[in-house]
């Protein structure tokens, strides 16, 4: 038997691949072990990567690169305690509104008898059985939202919600958030180093090949996923002021959902269903025509689309992928398929990455033919 390099399987071959496979289990398990105290550093890496560009523009006005990361680091942290501030209890409002509304639904009031009159029999015995869901009913309790939003937190990351959480005390809270804050900063501060020294660890043999591919990759990740999160950022803060001007109930979460679901091309369509759900409920609470309502949250839509498609995305993302619109549908079943909504994510970026290589073995192979010729 051969392998791809035409060596033969001999005794020491096979010993030293057997090694070689101990050691990655080991490894694997090593990681899985320290995954409560990994998830942090990797947590806060991350930010690093994504934080980074305000650092450095910040340092071209501050010539001290630690005092341009304390400034960073202290206005983000502003600026995000200032927008919860601001939003968290609009949604809190928002969510014991609708808790209201949905109790409205399935006790006999003025507002279940006019959607009993405007909605088919079996549609309106569906809602109503759904809105009388335990499930639906403990979900708009506010308390009980914000701790799905913990569960849902903790699904996501549970290493670092174990750092937060590690008992039930917020001294011990506080101390988990201050270790990722430490190792933010800390990351920051030698961020050129981390950037420029990482790959002298890595073997000789392998390294011009892992070089490359991370290169590559950030490449894709820096024009697609940064433009793609602040197109999704300012679509969510419009959507989410369009509905509320509209009155739509839960009209700042369903917008920053959609926003949310900006991250992926064509998926904030799926936020049409709820939208027209929440604009049936809002006629029935005004008294408004439902085709009145129903056409102004269409018309925030329209008008939102537009603003992408004419200013967002030309200004801050341009033609960064060159993908037809059907090789993008492609590109992210395909990725949703295999990964998932992570998939979704990052589906663009790594189908530029794979066309990339693809059109890299092609040159070289075509060059391999003309120098053979």
């Amino acid at each position: 038997m051969m392998l791809l390099d035409d060596r033969p399987f001999t005794i020491d071959r096979i010993v030293r691949i057997g090694i070689t496979a101990g050691l990655l289990w080991g490894l694997i398990w090593l990681l899985d072990y320290l995954s409560g105290v990994l998830v942090p550093f990797a947590v806060a890496l991350l930010l690093a990567y994504l934080i980074n560009p305000l650092v450095d523009r910040i340092e071209k006005k501050v010539p001290y690169r630690a005092v341009a990361v304390l400034i960073s680091f202290f206005l983000l942290v502003f600026v995000t305690t200032a927008l919860a501030w601001l939003i968290a209890p609009m949604i809190s409002e928002e969510i014991s509104h609708m808790g209201r509304v949905l109790s409205d639904f399935i006790n006999n009031s003025d507002l279940a008898e006019k959607a009993a009159r405007r909605l088919p029999p079996d549609l309106w015995n569906a809602v109503r059985e759904y809105a009388s869901s335990r499930e639906v009913q403990e979900f708009f309790k506010t308390d009980n939202f914000w701790k799905i939003a913990g569960a849902v937190f903790k699904k996501l990351l549970p290493g670092a919600w174990g750092i937060i959480t590690g008992t039930a005390t917020l001294l011990s809270g506080m101390l988990g958030l201050s270790v990722i804050g430490l190792y933010l900063v800390f990351l920051l501060f030698d961020y050129r180093k981390i950037r420029d020294g990482w790959q002298e660890l890595l073997p000789v043999s392998c390294r011009g090949a892992v070089v490359s591919f991370v290169q590559d990759f950030d490449t894709a990740m820096n024009r697609h996923f940064r433009a793609q999160a602040e197109v999704a950022a300012i679509v969510g803060v419009l959507f989410a002021t369009g509905f509320s001007l509209v009155g739509l109930p839960l009209g700042i979460l369903l917008g920053l959902f959609i926003g949310l679901l900006n991250m992926v091309p064509y998926l904030q369509i799926l936020g049409l269903v709820p939208a027209i759900f929440l604009a049936f409920i809002h006629a029935l609470e005004t008294g408004h025509s439902f085709w009145v309502v129903t056409a102004m949250t269409g018309a925030v839509f329209v008008v939102v689309q537009i603003i992408q498609d004419a200013v967002l995305v030309p200004k801050i993302q341009g033609d960064v992928t060159g993908l037809s619109p059907a090789m993008i549908l492609l590109s992210l079943s395909i990725w949703g398929k295999l990964l998932g909504f992570f998939g979704l994510i990052i589906a663009l970026p790594m189908t530029c990455l794979v066309l990339a290589y693809y059109r890299r073995l092609l040159d070289m192979e075509e060059l391999r033919i003309r120098a053979s010729g």
